[in-house]
């Protein structure tokens, strides 16, 4: 679940359709700065209703630290192609076995971050084969099934979308006022911005909102089965969060073991909210977990 994005990538960033045996997928691909020794490679899953765009305030801050990143659209997201009405095509397996694509395509080992719906996809990837990634960050991203507001948010929104299209959709959310979590994001800053957050959702296929939408609000509990991957974990969040409430948050971190990270002064979205602290608590979690410290093959 996404709620603000800037549309325009630092000048030194590449966009481009990254060709997977799985397919091509829009990316962001952003460098490590001029003069930087690089530390590593970033792979960024977007949130509900988001896209790569997302995380552009961290690509610059995160390669001056050292990090290429990648933000990726995941299949239907935006400007990745995907079928408009299969819901199966979206299946959370499937979009786990995409971003092992989008990995191996890359040719390195990664440090993985996923927000929110993209977190639970991040995992997913990482119980399905956690030997190509570096660590794991679940950014406002939660145990199990979002909350029960966020659940009724998801459901007014795909019972829209199974009579309406999708520029009607977006048309009613406008007259409705800002929209929150579950509907299309809330303008960032700028003038162009209502625009291309209008593209975005219109570019995104209603199958894919329909099936990862019935995913936020029924996803099991799975934190036992990542706890017993041996993969550095970070669970990072805005200090409120009504998707899933921080005190959850806290609760999972404890049993993963797993790094913790409230970034003051940021809600649902710390990527856009807060974007240089929270750089800082990524890059420092990645620089205490340097390639060389992990196994190259699964054991």
């Amino acid at each position: 679940m996404s709620r603000n994005a800037s549309f325009s990538p630092p000048p030194d960033a590449r966009a481009y359709r990254l060709r997977t045996a799985r397919g091509e997928f829009a990316v962001v691909d952003s460098p490590v700065a001029d003069g930087v020794a690089p530390k590593g490679v970033v792979v960024m899953l977007p949130g509900f209703t988001g896209s790569k765009e997302d995380f552009t305030l961290l690509h610059r801050p995160l390669g001056a630290r050292g990090y290429r990143t990648v933000a990726v659209d995941g299949r239907g997201q935006y400007e990745s192609a995907g079928p408009e009405h299969d819901e199966a095509a979206y299946a959370r397996p499937e979009l786990a076995r995409d971003v092992l694509a989008q990995v191996a395509a890359l040719g390195t080992r990664v440090h993985l971050v996923g927000h929110s719906l993209g977190g639970q996809i991040a995992r997913a990837a990482v119980l399905l084969d956690h030997a190509p990634f570096l660590s794991l960050t679940l950014m406002s991203s939660g145990p199990a099934r979002i909350s029960e507001s966020q659940r009724q948010r998801v459901k007014l929104l795909r019972d829209a979308l199974a009579t309406m299209t999708m520029a009607e959709v977006w048309d009613v959310m406008q007259a409705m006022g800002p929209p929150e979590e579950a509907g299309a994001p809330a303008p960032a800053h700028g003038p162009e911005d209502p625009v291309r957050l209008r593209d975005r959702w219109l570019g995104t296929r209603p199958a894919q909102l329909l099936a990862t939408g019935h995913q936020l609000c029924t996803e099991p509990d799975r934190v036992a089965e990542l706890a017993a991957v041996p993969l550095p974990i970070h669970v990072l969040s805005g200090a409120y969060d009504d998707t899933w409430p921080v005190p959850l948050l806290d609760e999972m971190a404890v049993r993963l073991d797993a790094r913790r990270t409230v970034v003051a002064g940021a809600e649902h979205s710390p990527n856009t909210d807060q974007p240089l602290p929270t750089a800082r608590a990524l890059a420092g979690f990645w620089n205490d977990h340097p390639a060389s410290d992990r196994p190259t093959h699964t054991p």
